[in-house]
C-alpha cells in the first residue's frame, strides 16, 4: 500500500523543507525506516501545525484552531509504500522504532468528476454568463485582473481554451507546477477535463490569471490515463502555498479550483483509523488545505458525481459521497445545476463526511462550452460546476483581496446571496442555493460603502 508517512525530524531539517530553495530529499528526513520503500521521486512537503486557542484541547480539531508552519512546530511528510502482507504489522513497528515518526496516512486515488450519463447540452456558455450577469460583474470591475487562479487538474491546452472562449486567456508558466515523472508544459498538455476546467473558470472571470498544475496526470501501477494519488496534491499544495505567501499581503488573491475526488474507500484506510482520510480532518492533506485557506486562499471543491438519481460508476461509498477534503469546512463544496436552475442527477448529496452541511451552493454546469470532449459533449459534471463557481470568486477577489474579505467571510456571503432553491434554507441537495452575483454585487457595494 503507498502511504504518506508523517515525521517530525530537527527544527532544522524542517526549516530546509520549508525554505523554497534549498532542496531535500526523503532520505534526509526519513533514512531507515523499517520495511517501507520510500519514493525518492517525491519531495518532503511540511505540514503545519494545529494550533488551539489558549485552553483548548490539543487533541482534537473540532474547535477555533491557527496553523503554525514555524520550523519548531511543523512536521514533514514523505511517500513510500509497505507490502499489503505486512502492513497490519510495520505500523505499530514504525512508531516504536523511531521516536520522530508522528503517524503514517492512506494516499488514495484521486480521480476527476468526470459525469456519467449522455444526455445533451442544457444551454451553452454565454446562457451561464448572462445568468451570472458577468457584464454587470465587469462593470463592478470584477473580472479577476491580477488574480491567480488555479487549475488543479489534468493539465490545460491554453490554445484550445483560446480558440473556443474567443478572446485572449493569461497562463502563469513560472507559478505552475508540474508533478515529478509527468512530461509536458503548463498550458500545452493535451485537451482533457483540465482544459474544461479553465474554460469555465473564465466565463465569470476572464482576465484572471490561470496558474496549471496536473496533479491528475501522475500514473500510479496499474491506474487510468486520468488518476493521480493525494500526495501529488499534498505536493501541489504545497507549491501554492510559496505562490501565495509571495504576493503582497495587502492583494493576497488566490483561487484554487479542484474538480476532482476520491470515489472509493478501497485506497483509504477503514473509518476510524488513524491513517484514515475520507472522514479524518487531521489527515495531513486536510490540514494543509487548512493552513492554506488561513494564509488566504479560496478553495473550492466539485461535491462530485454520486448523486442518488444518476450515480457515477465509480462511487463505492455507499452513503454520504462527499468525502475528505471535499466536505472541509474551510473550502466551498459545489454541486450542480444546469442553466433552468435543476439540480443535474448526478450531483452529489450531503451530508458530508468532515462537515454535515455540504455542498456548500451549487453552480452551472452541462452546458455547451470548451468542446473538450467534442463538439457536441456538453461541459458537465460538477467538474464544471465547481471553476464556474471558483471564475466568480476569483472576479470578486479582483477588487476583494484577503486582507479586506477573508476567505471564511467570503463564504460567509456566497451562502448568504446564494439563491435558495428549498423551503427550509439549508438542504443536501442544493446546499445554501444556487450562486447569484446579484446579491454579491450589493452586498460588496455595502462593505464598500461602510
Amino acid at each position: 500500500m503507498r502511504v504518506l508517512i508523517q515525521l517530525r525530524p530537527s527544527p532544522e531539517i524542517v526549516a530546509a523543507v520549508i525554505d523554497p530553495g534549498v532542496t531535500t530529499t526523503p532520505a534526509d528526513v526519513a533514512d531507515g525506516l523499517p520495511g517501507v520503500v520510500l519514493d525518492p521521486s517525491f519531495a518532503p512537503v511540511a505540514v503545519p501545525r494545529p494550533v488551539p486557542a489558549a485552553g483548548g484541547d490539543p487533541l482534537t480539531m473540532n474547535q477555533p484552531l491557527t496553523f503554525s508552519l514555524a520550523a519548531e512546530d511543523a512536521s514533514v511528510l514523505v511517500r513510500g509504500e509497505i507490502s499489503d502482507d505486512e502492513l497490519s504489522t510495520r505500523l505499530p513497528l514504525l512508531s516504536a522504532s523511531r521516536r520522530d515518526v508522528v503517524g503514517v496516512f492512506s494516499d488514495p486515488v484521486i480521480e476527476p468528476n468526470i459525469t456519467c450519463g449522455g444526455d445533451p447540452p442544457v444551454g451553452d456558455w454565454r446562457d451561464v454568463a448572462r445568468l451570472l450577469d458577468v457584464d454587470g460583474l465587469a462593470e463592478d470591475g470584477l473580472d479577476g485582473t491580477g488574480v491567480a487562479l488555479a487549475v488543479v487538474d489534468t493539465g490545460i491546452n491554453l490554445e484550445h481554451v483560446v480558440r473556443h472562449i474567443g478572446r485572449e486567456a493569461l497562463l502563469d508558466k513560472e507559478r505552475s507546477w508540474v508533478p515529478g515523472g509527468v512530461d509536458g508544459t503548463p498550458g500545452a498538455f493535451e485537451v482533457d477535463h483540465g482544459t474544461m476546467c479553465a474554460f469555465d473558470t473564465l466565463v465569470a472571470a476572464p482576465r484572471a490569471t490561470l496558474l496549471d498544475l496536473p496533479v491528475l496526470l501522475s500514473r500510479r501501477q496499474g491506474g487510468s490515463a486520468l488518476d493521480g494519488l493525494l500526495s501529488d496534491a499534498v505536493a501541489a499544495y504545497a507549491h501554492l502555498r510559496d505562490v501565495l505567501t509571495a504576493q503582497p499581503e495587502e492583494s493576497r488573491a488566490l483561487v484554487v479550483s479542484n474538480s476532482w475526488g476520491s470515489f472509493s474507500p478501497r485506497w483509504d484506510f477503514p473509518v476510524g483509523h488513524p491513517g484514515n482520510y475520507s472522514d479524518n480532518p487531521a489527515h495531513p492533506f486536510n490540514v494543509i488545505v487548512a493552513g492554506l485557506e488561513q494564509e488566504g486562499a479560496d478553495i473550492l471543491f466539485a461535491a462530485g458525481n454520486c448523486g442518488r438519481d444518476c450515480r457515477d460508476g465509480r462511487c463505492a461509498y455507499p452513503d454520504r459521497p462527499i468525502v475528505g477534503a471535499n466536505s472541509h469546512s474551510r473550502v466551498l463544496s459545489v454541486g450542480g445545476v444546469d442553466v433552468r436552475n435543476e439540480r443535474v442527477g448526478y450531483s452529489s448529496q450531503g451530508p458530508g463526511r468532515l462537515s454535515q452541511r455540504k455542498p456548500d451552493l451549487c453552480a452551472y454546469t452541462h452546458f455547451s462550452g470548451s468542446k473538450a470532449f467534442g463538439d457536441d459533449a456538453p461541459d458537465s459534471g460538477t467538474s464544471a460546476a465547481c471553476p464556474v463557481a471558483a471564475g466568480v470568486v476569483a472576479a470578486v477577489r479582483t477588487r476583494w483581496p484577503a486582507t479586506r474579505l477573508t476567505p471564511g467571510q467570503l463564504r460567509v456571503l456566497l451562502r448568504r446571496t446564494a439563491e435558495d432553491r428549498s423551503t427550509v434554507g439549508f438542504d443536501y441537495d442544493y446546499g445554501y442555493g444556487i450562486v447569484a452575483t446579484e446579491g454579491i454585487r450589493t452586498a460588496l457595494r455595502r462593505k464598500g460603502a461602510a
